[in-house]
């Protein structure tokens, strides 16, 4: 698939995306067909494609009420969840994934002697810009809702005095294991943060798939339960996504909250995720 046909592509299941936001709950898929101008099987096949399932499920999903309902029921206490062992450790997001994070001194020098290898990749939420270093992965952002460009800008200047080396071949078996095409593959992350969000991103990796967790949750079990507005701060600051899952952090009303890659980005994260959970 070329760069423009992927482009055309996310940008129709984008337009679905907000027009069922905007219509709620109800809409066939003759209807929604019809208006990206497309047949229904064609349609349908484009946005199961993308999304993971389809729009009759995504609908089912996320239209309206379905972040309270994944509170209701698929609410996660971070607790517990590590007392079962699902921890940076652990089996998470179906495939085998183990972490380790820069020390804080290092951090302080902004990545000053660091090599950091980077590409393009596919993925179910549209172009994937992938960073790593020796270690693992240590950036995925998504550029459907952003752009190319800033995209690049937003990850680099995390490390601005890293030094950048293209090189996809490089990182392509642990993008492979990331996006689930060789789920017996490892994909190690390398975190590169301050010690506060380096203890969030480590809650947020306790999170099962196709379960949630709130920022206030995240707080308490950080030992700083009244730094919910610090956690939504170092969760939006979350350079690994998809892999250290900020998708799956809500608001305790319910509501989605932010996202920095674009809520159409999270609601399709977490359909694509309910659709491989059974919801």
């Amino acid at each position: 698939m070329t760069d423009l046909e992927q482009s055309y592509h996310y940008g129709v299941v984008r337009r679905a995306i907000e027009l069922i936001d905007e219509k709620g709950a109800g809409l066939s898929l003759d209807a929604l067909a019809s208006e990206m101008g497309m047949s229904p099987a064609h349609f349908q096949r484009l946005f199961s494609q993308w999304v993971g399932v389809s729009p009759k499920r995504y609908q089912q999903y996320l239209a309206l009420g379905h972040a309270k309902t994944l509170l209701k029921e698929r609410f996660t206490t971070l607790a517990a969840a590590h007392g079962a062992g699902l921890s940076g450790g652990s089996r998470l997001h179906d495939l085998f994934v183990r972490w380790e994070a820069m020390s804080p001194g290092d951090f302080a020098k902004g990545g000053a002697g660091l090599t950091i290898f980077w590409g393009w990749f596919e993925s179910p939420f549209g172009p994937a810009l992938v960073m790593g270093t020796d270690k693992g992965i240590c950036g995925i952002g998504f550029s459907a809702e952003t752009g190319a460009e800033p995209a690049m800008a937003d990850l680099k200047s995390r490390w601005p005095k890293a030094q950048y080396v293209e090189d996809p071949m490089r990182l392509a078996p642990w993008v492979n294991a990331a996006f689930g095409t060789e789920p017996a593959t490892e994909a190690p992350l390398y975190l590169i943060g301050a010690p506060f969000q380096i203890k969030v991103w480590e809650a947020l990796l306790t999170i099962p798939t196709g379960h949630v967790t709130t920022y206030s949750e995240i707080a308490d079990h950080i030992g700083h339960p009244k730094a919910v507005r610090a956690v939504g701060t170092a969760v939006g600051r979350n350079p690994i996504s998809w892999l250290i899952p900020c998708h799956r952090a809500l608001r305790k009303s319910g509501g989605l909250g932010g996202y920095h890659w674009g809520l159409p980005v999270k609601r399709a994260m977490l359909a694509y995720e309910a659709g491989r959970t059974g919801m």
